[in-house]
């Protein structure tokens, strides 16, 4: 008998229906395997961020860093003091490093600034730890969150998560934790991008079929790309790719991409303006630009390594390698109904192919905007997550295959009752189904779980051995330390890592690195930041007193097993640490212009070695430079003899981007500032402003009339920032309403099942 009811969307026709037996009422009542494999994901997932955080917990001890964590540390604190007097870092002058730069305008500093924010309230030094601990935590969350937007089936994407913390690779600066934990490189900022990324490739994939999306798509894109630059080229990249995917709808994939595109171009306006107008001014890194390190190792080293499992795969067997290749397999045979999955295919091919950078590619290199600035190697970190997602994909692959056989193994409910050949036969459990398959997949893991346990192990091991060695040395080298922070009239140089400075140690780490720690003005802790003269600095010739005048070095702290030079005065010593001062050397200095001399950005290291192995500043001469971008050429100057001239009364406050002093000259004479030279430095003389210089190699000059002034170098950031910084919101915020307007239908080739979509075995 049927009757009709009326419903919210009209009449609704219900049919009778025999009462069920209590049999079938059971029958139809949730498994417990389905409720299993409902969850599953979420339990591996659950169960991975539980193992790192239980693996990891050392990195939340308080030590000093070996690796580049120590900059961003230190950039964290800047920001959380910048912040806390309501200043905004990207406009101010970081002066601890190679004689100083505005090294949040040159170099990414949008996570610092996060932190240091955070650091208000809990410490900057406790904010940043706890930071970099939490996203190596939750690594596995990012990956499995944004492989379900972009429609992975749910096993899928808990086999990426599952995967993700296991990667480790030959040049280790990739997604994987030898990239980032204390005994690794201290990539902090690519970790912060990591973040990002997984969900910038997730909603472009969403939003290049619905438009819904889109602005879910700009937003992640303009993080990635502020929080770390090449990660960027990463964003940009799928964002240029994916549309193509689907040449069917390439019509509204390509409109959607475009308006992504340009939402990404201007979101991140704020970023990329300033560092192109200021691109003349941000050193390259000549040290180590015929390297692999920034050329990219080449086809020939980069496909070794793939093959040989060297990419996923350093030092154990190649389990992360073989799931990464069973999901290109399986992208290759679904290729036809897989969108998604030949999208992650292509992504991990070109990816793979920018990595190999002009060792492959030579001059070609050129079609990518700031090609110069690149380290290829870095893109490895694409080649990664699309392999993350592969290797997922490719273990549910399998895992499919595996279930099915062992399906077979169980027979349906409603054959109990019937006669069959079979009968007699054991029944599986269909509940053991979704276990065994899991429990194989963790076996087939094994070798790289216990490698990462040691590394692990290990990574807390050094921790725990350089907090007893801090502990044991902090009393002989801090009030040290501290009596050059009160005197705040010169820099520090405590050894490079071209010197004796790598044997000087606390613990493990190089005394260097430990006072940058300190906040500490200093010279030695080379190659750190775009600054101009930190090409020069890596060429420091610490025998010459000359140097130590034209750096602004004042005190050198040296080992017991390192003799003073002849011009060092002792201060005070405790244990090994031997504390001398310079007299003669401040960071404002009178010379006589010497000449000129030709440099740009690209050659500036070793175009000024003769300089540093010369005794001109020591003489109180130093040439001019003239500086300009691409092209060097000269002009005529005059040379005068250096004068006698002096300067009192000097007050520094670098880290306000200021310094000041009082000039007695009988006749015109340089006044030279021992910080790297950018156009923010504006200078007045008695008050009324005057054009600054450039002074060999890279430094700020003023030239000032005989008799008494007062001279004032004062830096000024790039204002326009923060007006650039509310048209990027503007821009935002037109995507925004756009991809309001209308929802995007489904793509009709994409399956409305999206497990079907990865095929079978």
């Amino acid at each position: 008998m049927d009757e009709s009811v009326a419903g919210p969307e009209g009449p609704t026709t219900l049919t009778a229906r025999p009462i069920r037996t209590a049999a079938e009422a059971t029958r139809e009542e949730p498994a417990p395997s389905t409720w299993l494999r409902g969850h599953l994901g979420q339990l591996v997932v659950a169960l991975v961020v539980l193992a790192n955080a239980w693996t990891l917990r050392a990195t939340t001890d308080a030590v000093t860093y070996l690796d580049d964590a120590s900059i961003h540390e230190q950039m964290a604190r800047f920001a959380a003091t910048s912040v806390g007097s309501w200043q905004v870092p990207a406009l101010r002058w970081f002066p601890f490093l190679n004689l100083g730069s505005p090294q949040f305008l040159h170099y990414q500093g949008l996570g610092a600034t996060l932190t240091g924010g955070v650091g208000l309230i809990f410490g900057a030094d406790t904010a940043f730890r706890w930071s970099l601990y939490l996203m190596l935590v939750l690594w596995p969350v990012a990956i499995y969150w944004s492989a379900r937007i972009m429609r992975l089936p749910v096993l899928a994407a808990a086999g990426a998560a599952a995967l993700s913390p296991f990667l480790m690779s030959t040049p280790s600066v990739g997604y994987e934790q030898g990239a980032y934990l204390w005994i690794g490189y201290g990539l902090w900022a690519q970790l912060c991008a990591s973040w990002a990324l997984p969900f910038a490739w997730a909603w472009t994939w969403r939003a290049l079929q619905e438009r819904r999306y889109v602005i879910h798509a700009a937003i992640f894109v303009t993080l990635t790309a502020a929080l770390h630059f090449e990660t960027g080229y990463m964003a940009f990249t799928a964002v240029v790719l994916l549309p193509f995917m689907v040449p069917s709808d390439l019509r509204r994939r390509l409109r959607n991409g475009v308006v992504i595109l340009a939402g990404g171009l201007m979101g991140t306006l704020w970023v990329t303006l300033p560092l192109l107008l200021q691109a003349n001014w941000a050193a390259l890194n000549t040290a180590l630009a015929q390297t692999g390190l920034v050329r990219g190792y080449g086809a020939r080293q980069d496909l070794g390594w793939l093959f040989s499992g060297n990419t996923f795969d350093h030092n154990r067997l190649p389990v992360v390698t073989i799931a990464v290749f069973l999901g290109l397999v399986m992208s290759i045979v679904n290729w036809r109904k897989s969108p998604l999955g030949r999208g992650l295919a292509v992504l991990f091919t070109v990816i793979l192919l920018m990595s190999f950078g002009p060792t492959t590619w030579g001059r070609l290199v050129v079609i990518l905007p700031g090609h110069a600035d690149l380290y290829f190697r870095r893109f490895l970190m694409g080649v990664h997550l699309s392999g993350i997602y592969l290797a997922g994909a490719g273990l549910y692959w399998v895992g499919q295959g595996l279930a099915r056989l062992l399906a077979r193994l169980a027979r349906p409910a409603d054959e109990a009752s019937l006669p069959s050949e079979d009968e007699g036969r054991p029944r599986w459990p269909t509940l053991l189904t979704p276990v065994v398959t899991t429990v194989v997949m963790v076996l087939f893991l094994v070798p790289a779980v216990i490698q990462l346990w040691n590394y692990d192990a290990a990574n807390a091991a050094d921790i725990g051995y350089q907090r007893n060695a801090e502990a044991a040395d902090a009393a002989q080298i801090n009030p040290l330390l501290n009596y050059v922070k009160q005197q705040n009239d010169g820099r520090l140089y405590a050894g490079s890592p071209n010197d004796w400075g790598t044997d000087f140690t606390v613990g493990y780490v190089p005394v260097f690195k430990y006072v940058e720690s300190r906040d500490i003005d200093e010279v030695g802790y080379t190659l750190r930041t775009a600054s101009l003269m930190e090409q020069p600095e890596n060429n420091f010739n610490d025998t010459n007193l000359s140097d130590y005048q034209l750096f602004g070095v004042r005190y050198v702290l040296l080992p017991g097993n390192v003799a003073p030079r002849s011009f060092m005065v002792p201060v005070r010593s405790d244990g090994n640490f031997h504390l001398y001062v310079i007299p003669s050397v401040h960071y404002l200095d009178p010379v006589a212009l010497d000449g000129t001399v030709t440099y740009n950005r690209a050659d500036v290291g070793p175009a000024s070695v003769w300089l540093l192995n010369s005794n001109l500043v020591a003489r109180h001469l130093d040439p001019q430079v003239l500086w300009r971008s691409g092209t060097n050429w000269t002009v005529s100057a005059t040379r005068s003899a250096p004068s006698k001239a002096t300067i009192t009364d000097v007050t520094n406050h670098l880290s306000n981007g200021g310094v000041a002093g009082t000039l007695r000259a009988r006749t015109t004479t340089t006044v030279l500032l021992s910080a790297s030279y950018d156009p923010g430095w504006h200078a007045t003389i008695d008050g009324q402003p005057a054009p600054t210089i450039i002074l060999a190699p890279a430094l700020v000059g003023v030239t000032v009339p005989s008799g008494v002034h007062r001279v004032v170098f004062q830096y000024q950031g790039f204002t326009w920032i923060i007006v650039l910084f509310f048209v990027s919101c503007l821009s935002l915020a037109l995507v925004a309403t756009w991809s309001r307007w209308g929802r995007g239908r489904r793509d009709p080739e994409e399956p409305t099942d999206h497990a079907s979509s990865w095929g079978t075995v």
